[in-house]
């Protein structure tokens, strides 16, 4: 049978763009044609590859502007070759993780499009295979990113980890599995989770309330993806028991962390001696991750941030790694890397010209 496929244009530019050269349109597609097709290898994966009713079929027509067919185990494409390249590059990767055991989801669709694009020499199984965390939920934590992936074996490998990008690309939360799953393998003895408390722009000393009731707000975050990786009883054990600990940075200072699992979050709001109070806190047999994102600074005017400098001075340094993330590694909602996107085009802008503001108002 032959396939007509009529196509006008170039379509709409994928979250994955294969590359601005690929341009070359199949108008004549034979079903028997093996260039234009994917056979899953039985149909118990094939229904597992395809999604409850065709759902990863679907994201894949409509984040690589093709379409797909199938007929039983069999996949049929229409569109440009590179596009069709890439697909089936994808299913033969996804494949091999259903084999593995890998429990494939929807959103992994995106994820793997995104690494595939990036990087047609990697392989799918060396990033979503690479466990960190199964948590109380029976929720496998892996990497979902290259950038992911790097990341994590930067924590494994250094002593002091900086991982910098805007929000949604996983720094805390991963920082965080490794600090969890590190403590379950007694690799240490407890776990510190601390912030700068200025997101507000409120100094806690005009807040109401005891200081438990001052702090939580802020800390709020880092309990929410403890108890996300630790049921809730066994969670509020090891806090109550001192073995994880959450806190303001300002109750560092003094203190030489032994043997402990150290995580900064919010970084970019430490001032340049909070940074420093922080770093030199470490002991023997600890390690530390700084986590933020330099274009969410909330300090008074005037003041540097102490993450900006951390970077520019300690970059090189033996023992520490500073790891970069952009909007690509966003692993949220589909709309937070469009909005991220959006923030940082409207950043370059001039203020004058930026969309829906007039020159001179505040």
């Amino acid at each position: 049978m032959i396939f007509i496929c009529l196509l006008a244009g170039d379509g709409p530019q994928s979250p994955a763009d294969p590359g601005s050269d690929c341009r070359q349109r199949w108008f004549y597609l034979n079903e028997s044609d093996r260039s234009n097709r994917f056979e899953a290898p039985d149909p118990e994966l094939a229904a597992r590859l395809f999604g409850r009713q065709n759902c990863h079929l679907k994201l894949v027509e409509r984040l690589l502007d093709l379409r797909i067919g199938s007929k039983g185990t069999i996949l049929h494409f229409r569109g440009e070759r590179c596009r069709i390249e890439l697909a089936q590059r994808l299913f033969e990767e996804l494949t091999d993780l259903l084999r593995q055991g890998y429990p494939l989801y929807p959103q992994d669709i995106d994820y793997a499009i995104r690494i595939l694009s990036a990087d047609s020499r990697t392989r799918l199984k060396d990033i979503f295979l690479d466990t960190i965390y199964v948590s109380a939920r029976k929720k496998i934590i892996t990497p979902k990113s290259l950038a992911q992936k790097n990341y994590i074996d930067a924590i494994r490998e250094y002593d002091v980890v900086f991982g910098v990008g805007p929000a949604g690309t996983g720094k805390t939360y991963l920082a965080m599995a490794m600090a969890v799953a590190a403590l379950m393998r007694k690799e240490v003895s407890r776990i510190l989770l601390v912030r700068p408390a200025v997101e507000a722009g409120e100094k806690l000393g005009f807040l109401p309330g005891d200081i438990a009731e001052k702090v939580n707000p802020y800390l709020r975050p880092l309990y929410d993806a403890l108890y996300d990786m630790v049921d809730l009883t066994h969670g509020q054990e090891l806090v109550e028991e001192g073995i994880v600990e959450v806190a303001p940075l300002a109750f560092m200072r003094g203190r030489t962390l032994n043997n402990a699992f150290v995580i900064l979050d919010e970084a970019q709001n430490t001032t340049t001696e909070q940074m420093k109070m922080f770093l030199t806190r470490l002991g023997f047999g600890s390690k530390a991750v700084v986590t933020g994102d330099i274009t969410q600074i909330d300090l008074p005017s005037g003041r540097a941030s102490g993450l900006l400098e951390a970077i520019q001075i300690l970059r090189g340094v033996q023992g520490i790694e500073i790891m970069t993330f952009s909007d690509q590694d966003v692993v949220r909602h589909p709309i937070v890397q469009t909005i991220v996107q959006a923030y940082e085009r409207a950043s370059k802008l001039p203020k004058r010209a930026q969309p829906g503001m007039k020159q001179g108002s505040p």
